[in-house]
């Protein structure tokens, strides 16, 4: 298992400060990794700070060990593997966390949205129809967590137009039909409610796609 000392510390402010038990009790299964997690980002959730790793190296635990922790405890566990570097290991838990609408699961979702696996994005499109709906309680979470963190966003609509540029423009000549644009258009109109205004769409015009990437 992971010593504390070197590893605990980063993964721990992954999540608000009063979920530091809960994460501890994830740390505790968590297997042995020959590298500490890479590249963490941060960002705010309820008006605090978090560091989100950028990637995991650890093997899953043993499914035993994962029977002994809380339910709560579980989706901390299945949100630190959203980061894992097997995109095979990030879809699987990301499906086990992204139909919640708990803030601190938030970021992780967002942050996949702008990543390159399209299976991933298919699935985010495809929970995020309902749970982003006006109205739905997931429209007032990923609503606030964009609009605290705009900057963040902005990276993540760039990031879904790249990787559609570099490597699916094949499969969707059109960026429009592309399952990333569809989640652009759900966080946007979830972070425009919030704001009270329309939020700023970053996607290029059609023009201008031509050598993006």
């Amino acid at each position: 298992m992971q010593p504390l000392s070197d590893i605990s510390s980063p993964l721990i402010a992954a999540f608000p400060a009063e979920l530091a038990r809960d994460a501890e009790a994830v740390l505790a299964v968590l297997p042995d990794s020959r590298l500490p997690p890479r590249a963490s980002f941060p960002v705010v959730v309820e008006g605090r700070q978090v560091l989100i790793p950028g990637r995991l190296y650890n093997d899953e635990p043993l499914p035993e060990a994962v029977a002994l922790l809380s339910s709560r405890q579980r989706q901390l566990l299945h949100c630190l593997y959203s980061r894992h570097f097997n995109g095979m290991v990030r879809q699987r838990h990301l499906e086990k966390i992204v139909d919640s609408t708990d803030p601190w699961v938030v970021p992780f979702v967002v942050h996949l949205a702008g990543e390159y696996v399209l299976e991933i994005l298919v699935v985010i499109r495809d929970e995020l129809r309902d749970l982003v709906a006006p109205g739905a309680r997931g429209h007032l979470a990923y609503g606030r967590f964009i609009v605290d963190n705009p900057a963040f966003f902005a990276r993540t609509q760039r990031r879904v137009v790249s990787y559609w540029s570099c490597y699916y423009r094949h499969a969707y000549a059109d960026f429009w039909g592309y399952p990333g644009s569809t989640v652009l258009d759900l966080l946007r109109s979830a972070a425009s409610d919030r704001a009270g205004h329309p939020w700023p769409r970053l996607t290029p015009a059609a023009a201008r796609l031509d050598g993006y990437c």
